[in-house]
């Protein structure tokens, strides 16, 4: 085939080297529509042309390769030449390829380059300190020593080879692969690149008709899976272009589907716009914020003070925007028809996540949009809390907001908010269960529901336990997947504080993720019959340099269940504690979800298998040490 083509075989296999290096270039992440060129190092005898001509009879150390310049090619050309992905790359072009390493060897030839490259290399060994060159070559960082794509060195037909030149023979002899009753029947060898020199490199020579083919890339750069594959993908392109194998039909690769029409990087740039403009449309909210922070931090005495508030701030800004793709999976993930494994997960869900997965696993354009939506979707979400268009009562994020488009700053004295309902205040009684009907505050999810507060002093009185029990997510947050959820049944965590014998009573001291703020009880209502307290407003308000990080209000009961006029009269007593510009206006709260109370304890397939597994025990268990740990 090369003879019909007017090429050598080398001329084939340095085409085939760069044409499967096209397969492998970043990692095998190829580009649609990308094309680079690629250098091929092509082995040559030089000896023949040295300034005094060498009768091979010593071993010599010369100059003995060439460059060849070969592209632009398009990614994943070898693929295409074999027939496993569309391309504008065939066998026509591969013998194309072929013959134009042929034409740079002959200009090389033709140009005196063989006599003055042997010179240059003699001299640079010898005079210009080479070995330390390639050593500092080697080192680098950024080429790690690689100068060439790929190289080929095609020593021949070993049986045409000259051996050298015995004493008392006037001519130097053929090699011979049988000598007597021995014969060689393999040979492979290999040229050292281990310092520097090709990334892919293939070392050959044929013996008994046989062309002996070794790879030897540079490891570990190239690790032994991808030189197998890299060698399949050489042999089959040799296979394919001398017509002993047909073309593959079967189309596979990034170059296939709709990813051939879609320019290079368009997926990322398009998310990159996306992520540009949604981060952009919050950008006076972001302003605001970042001046906020630095008003705190010039304001504040100690750095640690600043530092401490604005990780309460991220912890909960960053566990909002995660909990939303959690909550989307999860009904996507029961949303799915057909059949299931163990009546647990669909099929058809495990299959469209190895769809998903493969193409972000395998396709570089794709997993860099996906990340790049990812991450501008997060600012953008983050960016409508601290702009209060990301639902007010749970995450109103901005630091001193706005109420009726004026700023609010830092945090109220309890006596500018407390009520006269709260004279003679007993704490003592205001232990026991509360159910949370309302809420603004940002530490807490409008995922969750069936929220409760269940408050205990310890016993020298100088502490308390807010044992915080939640269910989630709610039926209306996650409505084909909330019975399913591992925490459907309840979970619990806890809160802790102090009661400070300098603050009125009325007055708790919180704490929690660093920091400590007061939890300041502003109104209670009483029972006429029995004068145990019935309904109560809770306020908390973290304050740093003058600056306000955090405000939560909480409107609670003794019962889980609270009427229209109860509530409409809770937000006046708010009101008249001067709270709504804090977030207890009806707009600024969030109403906590309820499900009847005499609701039996959810049970189905996922309930059971969270059971087989010891869930349940080990939310007990981690309820039990945070709460001892809290004592």
């Amino acid at each position: 085939k090369c003879r019909k083509e007017k090429v050598s075989v080398t001329n084939a296999l340095t085409a085939a080297a760069a044409l499967a290096s096209t397969d492998f270039i970043d990692g095998g992440e190829a580009l649609p529509g990308k094309e680079r060129n690629y250098k091929v190092l092509q082995s040559l005898d030089m000896r023949r042309f040295g300034e005094q001509l060498d009768s091979c009879e010593t071993v010599a150390c010369m100059a003995g390769s060439m460059d060849l310049m070969i592209g632009p090619l398009p990614d994943r050309s070898g693929s295409s030449v074999r027939g496993k992905s569309s391309g504008k790359i065939g066998v026509a072009q591969f013998w194309d390829l072929a013959r134009d390493g042929k034409r740079q060897t002959a200009a090389f030839v033709e140009s005196g380059g063989p006599a003055q490259a042997t010179r240059v290399f003699d001299a640079f060994m010898s005079i210009s300190d080479g070995n330390n060159l390639v050593h500092l070559t080697a080192e680098s960082a950024a080429s790690q020593g690689r100068a060439y794509s790929a190289g080929v060195s095609n020593v021949g037909v070993f049986e045409r080879q000259r051996a050298v030149r015995r004493e008392g023979e006037p001519e130097r002899e053929s090699l011979m692969s049988k000598h007597g009753k021995y014969e060689i029947q393999d040979i492979y060898f290999a040229t050292p690149h281990s310092r520097s020199g090709c990334l892919y490199q293939v070392s050959g020579q044929t013996i008994n008709g046989e062309m002996k083919l070794t790879f030897h890339p540079a490891k570990p750069i190239v690790s032994e899976e991808t030189n197998a594959a890299f060698a399949d993908s050489f042999i089959e392109l040799l296979e394919v272009a001398a017509g002993v194998r047909e073309a593959s039909t079967e189309n596979v690769g990034e170059s296939n589907g709709i990813l051939s029409s879609i320019p290079p990087n368009a997926l990322s740039l398009a998310a990159l716009a996306f992520s540009i403009g949604g981060t952009a449309i919050h950008s006076g909210a972001w302003a605001d914020f970042f001046r906020s922070v630095s008003e705190m931090k010039a304001n504040v005495a100690n750095p640690a003070d600043a530092t401490a508030a604005l990780n309460f701030w991220i912890f909960f800004a960053v566990g909002h925007p995660i909990l939303q793709p959690i909550l989307w999976i999860s009904d996507v993930l029961h949303g799915t028809p057909g059949p299931k494994i163990a009546d647990l997960v669909p099929y058809l869900f495990l299959a469209g996540n190895a769809v998903a997965i493969g193409a972000i696993a395998f396709s570089k354009e794709i997993r860099n949009a996906v990340n790049i939506a990812a991450l501008g979707a997060f600012f953008a979400y983050v960016g409508a809390g601290l702009d209060g268009q990301a639902g007010l009562g749970d995450f109103n994020l901005a630091l001193d907001d706005q109420y009726k488009g004026q700023v609010v700053k830092g945090c109220p004295a309890y006596d500018d908010v407390r009520q006269p309902s709260m004279n003679n205040f007993d704490l003592e009684k205001y232990q026991g269960k509360w159910y949370e009907h309302k809420f603004h505050d940002w530490t807490q999810f409008k995922e969750v529901y069936d929220t409760t507060l269940d408050i205990k002093l310890t016993p020298d009185g100088k502490g308390w336990i807010d044992d915080f029990g939640v269910k989630g997510p709610a039926p209306n947050a996650a409505p084909l997947s909330w019975d399913k959820s591992p925490v459907a049944n309840g979970a619990h965590y806890f809160l802790f504080g102090r009661v400070d014998e300098k603050d009125p009573p009325g007055v708790l001291r919180e704490s929690g993720f660093g920091v400590e703020f007061p939890n300041y009880i502003v109104d209670v209502q009483k029972d006429e019959a029995t004068g145990e307290y019935k309904e109560a407003i809770q306020f908390q308000c973290l304050e740093r340099g003058g600056v306000r990080v955090f405000e939560g209000i909480n409107f609670m009961s003794r019962s889980p269940v609270m009427t229209e006029q109860e509530m409409t009269a809770m937000h006046a007593r708010a009101e008249k504690a001067g709270m709504y510009p804090y977030g207890a206006s009806p707009e600024q709260m969030h109403t906590v979800a309820r499900r009847d109370a005499s609701a039996p304890e959810l049970d189905n397939s996922w309930q059971r298998m969270w059971k087989s597994i010891g869930v349940d025990k080990l939310l007990e268990l981690l309820t039990e040490s945070i709460e001892d740990g809290g004592r």
